[in-house]
């Protein structure tokens, strides 16, 4: 593989991976099985390490998990949450041992052996012994505030107990949900027609992330702690058992699996037991975890940038069963994208009884030759939608007919396209299709978008069926008597409602464009044209040239701009949409000033003003903002606790400037 097509491979496994990252890591909406991400991430690895130069800041290599929900308050982690390495075979066990061995110069390795719960990773901080907050991992370094739910979870004490912890501690760990008490609280909400989890861990995470406190504490949650993020040097600890043994007296529970194995073969041996225990224990796995016991040690091996070179994560192998495809049907999603998936005789597998798996893309599909009629292998490891792992060819049937995608769109009879850059068909129905419009309405009304307060999926679904909203300009047309008709829609909610339709006619440029759904148009872009732009007849005007300039813009992603807005149905609905009030302050941008054209990275925490207000007053005079640092950069602003970006423009050469210096440049500009 040469460096261009390297490139081009890089960027298709950024996009794949931060979406499942955000499906799994913040939705809790996982669309691939644990096996299939980790094989994308490890060809992502693979391709890295030969070229190192194309490693880039924007790499989920270089980063945890994804961005917190914008409907909690934000907390910064004082030492990152980072995620753990994998191993899948002994082969990968022995070659993390043989490294710990040859970087420590020793013979062998005292672990601590733990089963890795299958939950939702919390930090806890304590101040004098006192509950401060809690946090979910979030992106690893900024997480979810969920410390009013936290607080409902009665295993957690509100004040540790005895002494001798220390005066500032942040004790991570796992809030779960029983496996009995999983299935009890699964019949009661059958019992009363209330939503029923697929699994303890979306249970888990789903009961967390209530922005009701009061719906969670009636949830059976539990917390399980494996160890320590940042304390403060008034306490030492010599060894990771050390530190389960004191949280444990502080009266927070641990699980009661730790052991510490010496080598290798404890390792092993540890690894074989837990895999027959699995399913009499009392709550979800899905591996194991090993870690150096010693605090020095640890030290001294130090981390990747994304996981500690320390412990490793023994995953176990996923679950197979044996079932027959019914039928292979095709599913719309809110860009046109049309995704086949088999509909399977249902068959148990993974703790979750199993009715359908994805196949992802028709390349999929003749890769594995999958058939209507055909017994395959389906293969579920911890996640919600499973993959059809293998088709047992042998009981084929004779009549079978390879699979070809439909010419025309299943929900509104388009015609169907596929791009040469891609693996997927579309519908070109745009936003005629019901399907789509439903899904963009919805994205449109999301938070990070327009943010209309109450307009979420269900009521989305009821306007449309009832044909009172058919594209996203309807919805500031729709009537309060027609909304006070609808199911649940009292007249208190409907005026709450109106009012929050009209309180989103005010908002800025970039969150009206990402609420537009381009395609590959997300928050960061939509900032980058927005500032790059100024207006949106700018940009709805400009040509592929113009569009290539924007620092996060590439060909595929000026292509899909260009073809929206040369779309006339796109433009009627925009017009629509500002004709009926909406509007943003026009950024102004001031040509003359010396900072014209410069590109600025902010890093790290500012403290008299935001990163935002930081935006604008640059973009205010006719500079650039953007994420990433490259060689184009003229200057990475660094406040409190920045990040790699500093790091890199450190290695390139690019110029760094404090938060005062930012404050003179543009007091002179």
């Amino acid at each position: 593989m040469n460096k261009s097509k390297a490139r081009k491979k890089l960027e298709e496994l950024y996009r794949a991976i931060n979406h499942y990252n955000y499906q799994y890591n913040v939705l809790d909406e996982p669309v691939i099985p644990d096996v299939e991400y980790d094989n994308l991430y490890q060809e992502l690895l693979d391709i890295e390490e030969i070229f190192p130069d194309l490693v880039t800041d924007e790499s989920p290599t270089q980063r945890v998990g994804a961005k917190p929900l914008a409907a909690f308050v934000e907390i910064q982690h004082k030492i990152p949450m980072l995620s753990l390495g994998n191993a899948f075979n002994e082969n990968d066990m022995q070659a993390f041992d043989s490294r710990i061995c040859e970087k420590l110069d020793i013979k062998f390795v005292e672990y601590v052996a733990e089963t890795k719960l299958d939950g939702l990773a919390v930090n806890l901080l304590y101040e004098n012994g006192k509950f401060v907050h809690a946090a979910t991992r979030g992106d690893g370094h900024t997480g979810e505030n969920v410390t009013a739910n936290v607080k409902t979870i009665k295993s957690i004490p509100l004040n540790l107990l005895g002494s001798g912890f220390p005066k500032i501690i942040e004790i991570r760990g796992e809030v779960i949900m029983a496996k009995r008490k999983f299935e009890e609280f699964n019949d009661r909400q059958r019992q009363i027609n209330g939503k029923v989890f697929v699994n303890p861990r979306n249970a888990a995470a789903g009961s967390l992330r209530q922005l009701d406190p009061a719906i969670t504490s009636k949830r059976p949650l539990s917390f399980l702690a494996y160890g320590l993020g940042f304390y403060s040097d008034d306490v030492m600890f010599s060894t990771h058992s050390d530190v389960m043994n004191n949280i444990k007296n502080w009266g927070i529970p641990v699980s009661t699996d730790i052991e510490q194995v010496k080598g290798l073969s404890g390792c092993l041996k540890y690894y074989s037991l837990i895999s027959q225990k699995r399913s009499n224990l009392l709550y979800e796995i899905d591996g194991v975890v090993f870690k150096v016991n010693s605090l020095n040690a640890q030290n001294s091996l130090g981390f990747v940038s994304r996981a500690p070179r320390w412990a490793i994560a023994y995953k176990f192998p996923p679950e197979e069963v044996v079932t027959t495809v019914l039928d292979i049907e095709i599913q719309v999603g809110r860009t046109g994208a049309l995704t086949p998936v088999a509909r399977l005789v249902p068959v148990f597998v993974g703790g979750v009884t199993v009715t359908n798996a994805t196949l992802h893309n028709i390349d999929e599909i003749q890769r594995k030759d999958v058939r209507v009629g055909d017994t395959v292998i389906v293969r579920r490891a911890g996640d919600v939608i499973p993959e059809v792992a293998k088709v047992v060819l042998e009981n084929r049937p004779d009549i079978s007919k390879p699979f070809i995608m439909p010419d025309q769109c299943p929900d509104c009879g388009s015609n169907v396209f596929r791009s040469e850059s891609e693996a997927v068909f579309r519908c070109t129905g745009g936003l005629y299709c019901p399907t789509q419009c439903i899904q963009s309405i919805i994205h449109f009304a999301s938070r990070r978008a327009m943010n209309i307060d109450g307009l979420g999926d269900r009521l989305v679904e009821q306007l449309f069926v009832a044909g009172l909203i058919k594209n996203v300009a309807d919805v500031y047309e729709v009537q309060l008597k027609d909304l006070m008709l609808l199911e649940r829609m009292g007249e208190k909610s409907s005026i709450n409602l109106k009012t929050a339709i009209d309180a989103s006619k005010t908002t800025s440029l970039d969150k009206f464009l990402y609420s537009l759904g381009i395609r590959e148009v997300g928050e960061s872009t939509a900032r980058s044209l927005a500032s790059n732009f100024a207006s949106l007849d700018n940009l709805m005007d400009a040509n592929e040239e113009q569009l290539l300039e924007v620092t996060d813009v590439g060909p595929v992603v000026a292509r899909n701009i260009k073809t929206f807005f040369e779309e006339e149905h796109n433009r009627n609905v925009i017009n629509r949409l500002i004709g009926s009030g909406i509007n943003w302050r026009e950024i102004e941008i001031t040509d003359s000033s010396k900072l014209s054209g410069k590109i600025f990275v902010l890093t790290g925490t500012l403290t008299s003003m935001s990163r935002e207000q930081a935006r604008d007053k640059l973009t205010a005079i006719g500079a650039k903002v953007t994420n990433s640092v490259s060689k184009k950069t003229d200057y990475v602003v660094v406040g409190e606790s920045p990040g790699s970006k500093a790091e890199k423009a450190e290695k390139i050469g690019v110029k760094i400037i404090s938060e005062q210096s930012l404050q003179e440049l543009l007091s002179e500009a």
